[in-house]
Formats: structure tokens, sequence, C-alpha cells
């Protein structure tokens, strides 16, 4: 819930960009012959605890999946995943579930732990391929801290929990034999080292340990592909291919460095070779930057994602990359959002992967293939949606993999959520380490800079931060030839196109235990959509650039339909005697669908994302999704119909919210539309009154008429039923190439009968 030039190859290296390639669909394992060879290390590891950190076990007597979460270990481990971060506490404060002087207790430190260990030790043993002269192990990511043991010997550690680990394996790997490889994470985020980014979020009750995305181990002959980069340019019909090579050998290599492009699907050659011919000296590194021309390159966007794949060769390696064709900015003059130089409105809504590892119900789910299509693929097209926000924390690659295939554009936000001034918990004199926050920004960047579904780099959440607009995105920003757009919370954006994120939160006052007792002091009420056609004022709303309405809403109830924390107290004030979890659930889907129609009528944003379509859902919860079931990922059928028509390419707004009209009387209704399409759309727009027994009792009918990427509103005049009584009002628009499925926008209202003398 959320309220309130490239840098030369030089910098990357000091900015602590470990050595590897691209991330699973990168590196892929490769047939006899050719230069790399790439060994998943997934499946069950053996597990076991300890409080030191040096303390290896001796025995390791658990078992846990790998990619997954250590609370998924068998047998259990007690007390694991008990956690709690200073912010979360300092909610429970305001919440009266904590005193301040148990608050207080916990300055200067990241939170509190409720377990008695400090971290996992994850063992597994593989066999190694025929010698060669680099051996790399990958640890995609995992949390919280990664040090890595291979046959006795510590090779490395990574601080981060967001991002790709390397470690170099060359001289402790037995070639062609068995081999050990033992991980030990941090049990908690409390046994951080200072420097690194701390975990923040407000509420989270549980921070999960786990190595929650793939390893494996890569083999190849010098000179080692560290870092390939992909980079469309549409106008030129071709991909920029930037290679970052490293000769890990005693002596000078010559080598060639050959692009080959096909496409993804097919296989077929999309584009003639591209071979260049360098020098490496020994212990250096070259970066090599070729352009590869495309003929006739078909483009990717949410409605045709089509993929190619570059083949990058040396004399010792090979990687493949997938990519796409695509272009993405923002426009702070038009306010707009441009895919491939055209604008285009972003619908959709918000997944918090970090909270929904504290689920009940989390299990293996995000490793699930069936369950992750249906997630992201099959369900965001039945809702009319192209864009997410992974919000607090970012996703196993896979789910990137998907996202790329399925036409999903991402606002990829790292998992920063500190405040502003007047919160609880918020401490004005937080600095981020900025070196590590560049170093830790530059890895996040170069594992995810491929995948066309990530399209927004998201500093943060909800932050007055100043020194990311003038310390830490200036730096890292030149690393990503697409040069995406920055999204930079409260801060003032960094670039002069960059997006604003908005959150719009109308009935937060209203969830309030007391209600302020000033009567000036206006709540807010859904009849005031009918004057507003833009947000409500506030500091990240004041601005000329482009807005993001990200959140939205503030309406949550568990899946069960019980209300959540802070909305314990507004679903009795909605509804009075009538407060059950069938209405709670009624009313909720009728409202969010109202906010979002308003929210897309006007324009006033480049895009809408309600929150949040995954999280988390308990009796504490703060916030929750809308599943009815989690495990068959089916959606409450009151929200799924409501936000359906809510997010239409063909929106409609009926902008009414009065609950009573006079029966038998002539009134006029205001009903705007947009069409987030490129082709024009036209057909009839029906006002009808349905009575209780279903059956229509008046009808008025305009035609309506809108370009591409059109908003148009109308005022149809229609005279309301005789009969007193409680009606369904519904603007429903047909458009002539879809008469089937009408868009629809629903009032509640009940007609009341004219008072006699």
């Amino acid at each position: 819930m959320e309220r309130r030039s490239f840098l030369k190859a030089g910098a990357a290296a000091a900015a602590g960009l470990a050595a590897g390639g691209r991330g699973a669909l990168a590196q892929k394992t490769d047939s006899a012959g050719h230069p790399r060879t790439t060994i998943s290390l997934d499946g069950m590891w053996e597990v076991a605890d300890s409080v030191d950190a040096e303390a290896m076990p001796r025995e390791y007597n658990h078992q846990a999946p790998v990619p997954g979460l250590t609370h998924s270990a068998t047998p259990a481990f007690p007390h694991v995943d008990e956690y709690e971060t200073r912010q979360l506490l300092s909610d429970m404060m305001e919440f009266g579930n904590l005193s301040k002087a148990d608050y207080e207790k916990t300055a200067g430190t990241l939170g509190v732990s409720h377990q008695k260990r400090n971290y996992f030790w994850y063992r597994r043993s593989f066999d190694a391929p025929a010698q060669k002269a680099v051996a790399l192990i990958k640890v995609n990511k995992a949390q919280f801290g990664t040090v890595v043991y291979l046959n006795g010997n510590r090779i490395g550690e990574h601080g981060p929990c967001y991002t790709a680990a390397y470690f170099d394996a060359t001289r402790a790997i037995r070639w062609g034999a068995p081999n050990e490889l033992v991980i030990r994470i941090g049990a908690h985020p409390g046994v951080l080292p200072p420097h690194v980014a701390p975990v923040t979020d407000f509420e989270k009750y549980h921070w999960t340990p786990g190595i929650y995305d793939a390893v494996s181990l890569m083999a190849m002959d010098n000179p080692v592909i560290h870092t390939v980069q992909t980079a469309p340019r549409l106008a030129a019909s071709s991909v920029v291919v930037q290679t970052v090579l490293r000769n890990r050998s005693d002596r000078t290599i010559r080598t060639t460095v050959e692009q080959r492009v096909t496409e993804w699907k097919s296989g077929a050659p999309a584009a003639a070779p591209v071979v260049t011919r360098v020098e490496i000296p020994a212990g250096g590194e070259k970066t090599v930057v070729q352009t590869v021309a495309l003929p006739k390159a078909h483009w990717w966007s949410p409605e045709d994602p089509f993929l190619y794949e570059v083949k990058t060769t040396t004399a010792g390696d090979q990687v493949t990359t997938r990519f796409g064709m695509r272009e993405f900015r923002f426009d702070t003059v038009t306010q707009r959002a441009y895919l491939n130089g055209r604008v285009y409105f972003l619908r959709g809504s918000n997944i918090t992967l970090h909270r929904f590892f504290e689920d009940p119900e989390v299990g293996m789910l995000p490793w699930d293939e069936a369950w992750l299509h249906r997630l992201l693929v099959t369900i965001p097209k039945q809702m009319h949606w192209n864009a997410f926000r992974f919000c607090i924390g970012p996703v196993p690659d896979r789910w990137l993999q998907i996202a790329d295939e399925a036409g999903l554009l991402i606002q990829n936000e790292y998992p920063v959520w500190v405040g502003a001034p007047g919160w609880p918990g918020y401490d004005p004199a937080l600095k981020y380490d900025t070196k590590e926050m560049i170093t830790e920004y530059s890895e996040w960047m170069r594992d995810n800079w491929n995948h066309p579904s990530v399209a927004i780099w998201d500093a943060s959440n909800e932050s007055i931060l100043p020194q990311f607009t003038t310390e830490i995105i200036p730096v890292v920003r030149g690393l990503d030839l697409s040069n995406r757009p920055w999204e930079n919370s409260y801060n003032a954006p960094a670039g002069a196109n960059d997006p604003v994120e908005d959150h719009q939160y109308l009935f937060a006052e209203l969830s309030a235990k007391e209600l302020p007792p000033d009567r000036e002091r206006r709540l807010f009420h859904m009849t005031d959509l009918e004057s507003m056609v833009g947000p409500a004022p506030g500091p990240q709303s004041k601005t000329g650039h482009a807005m993001i309405l990200n959140e939205y809403g503030w309406l949550w109830l568990n899946r069960d339909g019980s209300p959540t924390l802070v909305t314990q107290y507004l679903y009795p004030r909605l509804l009075g005697d009538r407060n059950t979890a069938e209405e709670r659930l009624k009313l909720q889907a009728y409202l969010l669908g109202g906010l979002t129609e308003f929210w897309r009528a006007y324009r006033r944003y480049a895009g809408v994302l309600h929150f949040v379509f995954l999280t988390s859902s308990h009796p504490k919860a703060f916030t929750s999704d809308h599943w009815k079931d989690l495990q068959k990922l089916e959606l409450h059928p009151e929200f799924e119909k409501a936000m359906k028509n809510a997010f239409n390419p063909l929106g409609v707004y009926l902008n009414f919210w009065h609950t009573e009209l006079p029966a038998d009387a002539q009134h006029d209704f205001t009903v705007a539309m947009v069409n987030d399409e490129y082709r024009p759309r036209s057909g009839k727009l029906r006002l009808v009154f349905t009575a209780a027994d279903g059956k229509n009792a008046a009808i008025a009918e305009i035609p309506f008429s809108l370009p591409s990427l059109g908003a148009q509103s109308y005022v149809i005049a229609i005279k309301t039923p005789a009969q007193a009584g409680t009606y369904t009002l519904k603007a429903m628009a047909s458009a002539v190439d879809d008469e089937e499925h009408p868009t629809i926008s629903h009032r509640e209202v009940a007609l009341r009968a004219a008072a006699h003398p």
C-alpha cells in the first residue's frame, strides 16, 4: 500500500560488476563443441542453519528447493522468516499494536529477529565438465547476503539481495569430477553488512530467506564474454550490440567477435553476421560495440511480442541473448508515454512478489510454470492489461522472460521505501551509501537491460531521497544504451522527460479510527468525482512531467472478504448494517471499477495501474489482492467483471455517483469515453435503466465516434422510469466492429417518487 554518453567499461568495473554473462536466457546450455558449457544447479539442496557466520555445519538434516524459499524446507525450520523491520514496527506503533517505548528500543537497528539463527547453509554436489580455462558459479538472486564455498574453498561473497552474483571457481573446481558446493545466506536482514542497501517495507511482517532464483555453473575459455547488451535502433532498423570481454589468461589474445541474429521462435537468420577483430592484453578487458542491420525489423509490442536472439561468439566463449526491437520513452511536453514512436497508454496492475513470499499459501507457486503462465499471460490479456509494476522487490528472471514473450511493459522497482516527512519511522537524516547504490543499481541494470518488457527503471517507492536525483541516477543512467526512463518516487525527476509516480488514496482519511473533529475538513465521497477531472492535489501530482498512477483505491479486503488492518474502520462507515463479507466484496469491486474508469477518462495520466494484483493475504495484512482461489488463480467474480470493463481499451465512464434520483423526470448524464487503440472506434452509446427484475425500464441512445487514441464526452438526455424503486443505470458502448462485447459503466440508483402536496 503505498501511502504517502555510456560510461566506460572501466567505470562499470569500478562500480563492482561481477564477471559473467547475461542471465538464464542469455546463457543457454550449449551443445557439445560450443565454447561455453552451462550446467543448471537447480533442484533440491541439503540445508542446515547456524548462529555463527563461520560455523559451517557438519550435518545437513533438511532439504529445500533451489530456486525457492527456506520456509519450504523439509523438515521445516522453526521460526523461519520471523523478522520485523523497523519500518514495520513504526506502522505497528501507529496502529496501536506496539508501544512507543518498545519501538524506540529498535533505534539504530534494521529490525528485530525472533529466531535463534543468523545463517542458512545450502549444500549440493555436481559433476564438473571437461576442463576449460575459466569456471564461474552464478547465483541469480539470493537473500540475505551470499557466500560461496567450492570444495571447502571460500571463493567469494556478495552482499546485495536483488542482483545476480558471479563467483570465480576456476582455482577451486575439480574438472571432470564430483564437486561439493556450499552457499551460505543470511537467515534475516539483520546480518547484512551496514553498507548494503537495507531492505525496507513498512507493510511486510516476515523476511523470507532463500536462493530464490537459478544457480548455474558456467565453463568457458578465454576471452570470457563478461556482458552483452542489446540496444534497438528502430529508425535505422538495426540493433547495437555491446560486448564486454575479459581475458583471464596471462597472455595477449587475438580473437574475432561475431554477432549472428536470428528470429527467436523460427530460428531463421534475420541479419548478415557482423565480425570484428580485437586484441585483449593479458588480464585485460575490451568493450566492443557493433551494429547489426536488421532489414525490415519486426518491432516488439504488447500486442505483438516478437523476439530475436543474438549469438555472440569469440575464440573461447559463446553467449545467446534474447531481445526485442522496441523503444519506450516519456515526453514532458505532451505528458505521454511513447512506444515505438507512438503514444501508448499503460493499463495494468502491481505485483509485490516479496510480500507474496510471506503469504500462507505461497509454497512453490512463484516457480510453477503453469501457474506463472496464467498469472502473467492468460489473466492480463483477459483484463486488457499491457503493463505491470513489479513493486518493492525484483522477481526471478523467468518472470521477465515470460513478460517478454507475453507482451507486458514492466515498471521495475528497486526495493527502497523510506517514506516522507510526517511518517512514523521516517528518518530525515537517512542517506544511502552512494557508492554501494551505484554498484547495486549497475548490477540490477546489467541483469535486466536485455528484456524488452523492462520499460522503466523505478529507483524507489514513496521516498524522499534527494541523492538519487543528484548522485545516483545520473551516474548509472548512461549504462543503459536503450536510455530507459527513470521514475524517482517523491524526489525531483532526474531527467527532463522522466515520469512521476502518483498515488491517489481518496478513501484514506475515511479509514481512520477516529474521523477529524473539524467539520470543515471534508472527507471524500464518490460524488466528488462528478466535479473532478484529474488528481486530488498532492506533492507528487504537482508536476509538469508525465504521470503514472500506479496506486489508488485504499479499499483492500482479504481474500475471504474481511477488512485489512487499514480498512477495518472504512467498510462499517460505507455499508452500515450491510457490512458482510459478500457486501464488502461487491462494494470493493463497484468502487474500484468506478475509480479506474474515472482515472482513465480525462487523460491526466500516461498510465493507470491498479494496486494490487498479487501480494500476501492474512489476518494482519495491510493490503491484499483479489483471489477467490489462489492455487487456481480464480479472481473474485465481482472484481473481475468490474475491472474488465474499467480497463477496456474502449473506455466508458458514467460521470454520475448520486444514489438517488426523482422518478419520471428528465435528466442529462455525461459519459466520458476514451480510445486507447490506434484504430478509430464508432458505434452506439446507450443509457439503460434496468429494474430489479432484470427488465429494461428506460433507454436512450446516441452514436459515438472516437478517432485513434481519441477521447470525447457525450451528454445523453433520458427520462427516468416512472416507477420508484432500485435500478441499475448502465452506460453501454457497443462498437460496430465488436457489438457483442460492449463496454459497460454502471451505477446503482434509487428512484424516488415525486412528493405530492
